[in-house]
């Protein structure tokens, strides 16, 4: 019998099988061209440019709150336990993306950003989804105000992944981490929260999968067509006349400034910046509009799960494995199958499938997953301890 039928507590494939869409789609977005031969955005970008590592977040949170109690909030020694295993778990996706930093793959790494944003979600461990919902919109209007007003007197980071050597520079790698880097935790912890407030609610309900689908659709839909509206009404003429600065762009923005990623943060040379909903930006309308797309994409794959769950299982089989096969990812665009490769899409998305639906059926967890649980037991574990401890005589 494969190790992962005996587990105890049923397993969400839906949110697995989301997590293995934000795989592919970020995968598809390192290794295929922004642009085509004829100017215009291509597919892969224009799907998932943006929306891929947002859904990638929005389920770290999820995962959290799942792991942490579910619809019932941790409290006393549970969330002290929940508090040391979040702890070790960032640590482990720390240590791996400053290795992961070190190769030459041409991927902006997220797992170092990533590892912040789970100790970032410490503190709201304990809160009910009525708390962490509105909290998230709040947080996705508020901060990228906060970060713009931040990065006006900032210089620009060198380009680059945070690395081991990047330690040395601890001020400059913290301002990367927070403000000015490729996925930068102060607005992003946004997703966490969005993550934590749905994780928080019963995602076994079809009900509550419908709702997931359809308040994130009409959320992604109102923020990109209200972000185009302003563009029309003379937002356009102010983002020309402002520039950007020596922000780094992929193409001019001028060619198509809603489907042009800005590397993380949008420009400081006007507010007016604030208003646009592009991948990469940060703003609040992309913070919504990602947040939106990501809570129907999970709402769909729930659904899918009640109706069509064996169609969906190679799929959740990506998603139950994505610390390891993002790592393998970045690993082999660095070596043997780099981005310039023929047929590098086809290549990355047939490893990511032939290694995770045999290794997810024969063994269970992934190598990096299994060791990134096996810590937070670990952690868990010496609270339980030491609880233990005060409280005998």
């Amino acid at each position: 019998m494969p190790r992962h039928a005996t587990q105890n507590r049923p397993r969400l494939h839906g949110v697995d099988a989301a997590r293995g869409i934000a795989l592919l789609g970020m995968i598809a977005v390192h290794v295929t061209p922004s642009v085509r031969d004829d100017g215009a955005t291509s597919i892969a970008h224009l799907l998932a440019s943006g929306r891929a590592s947002a859904l990638f977040a929005l389920l770290a949170g999820v995962g959290l709150a799942l792991a942490s109690g579910g619809t019932a909030p941790p409290r006393g020694v549970r969330l002290r336990q929940a508090w040391a295993g979040t702890i070790t778990r960032a640590a482990l996706l720390i240590a791996v993306g400053l290795i992961l930093g070190q190769l030459d793959s041409g991927v902006a790494v997220i797992l170092v950003y990533y590892g912040l944003l789970f100790l970032a979600a410490m503190p709201f461990l304990g809160l009910r989804a009525r708390v962490l919902l509105p909290l998230a919109a709040l947080w996705a209007i508020a901060t990228p105000f906060i970060s713009h007003a931040l990065r006006v007197d900032i210089p620009l980071p060198t380009p680059g992944d945070p690395t081991i050597d990047s330690l040395a520079r601890p001020a400059e790698l913290i301002q990367q981490l927070l403000l000015t880097g490729y996925y930068p935790v102060l607005p992003w912890v946004a997703y966490m929260l969005a993550g934590l407030g749905i994780g928080r609610l019963m995602l076994s309900s079809s009900r509550v999968a419908l709702r997931l689908l359809l308040s994130g659709a009409a959320l992604a839909v109102s923020c990109f067509v209200l972000s185009w509206l302003l563009l029309q009404q003379g937002v356009m003429e102010h983002l020309i006349e402002a520039g950007t600065g020596m922000h780094p762009v992929s193409r001019p923005f001028t060619d198509g400034v809603l489907n042009t990623s800005f590397y993380g943060t949008s420009p400081t040379t006007s507010w007016w910046w604030l208003t646009i909903a592009s991948p990469h930006t940060a703003t609040p309308f992309d913070l919504l509009h990602t947040i939106g797309t990501a809570a129907a994409v999970l709402g769909l794959m729930l659904l899918l799960e009640h109706r069509a769950r064996a169609v969906m299982l190679p799929m959740a089989a990506i998603g139950s494995m994505t610390f390891t096969l993002y790592s393998l990812h970045v690993v082999l665009l660095a070596t043997l199958l780099p981005r310039d490769h023929e047929h590098a899409l086809l290549l990355h998305v047939v490893v990511a499938f032939a290694v995770a639906v045999p290794w997810r059926h024969y063994v269970g967890r992934g190598p990096l997953e299994a060791a990134a649980a096996a810590l937070s037991r670990a952690g868990q574990s010496a609270v339980a301890e030491r609880t233990t401890d005060r409280r005998s005589p």
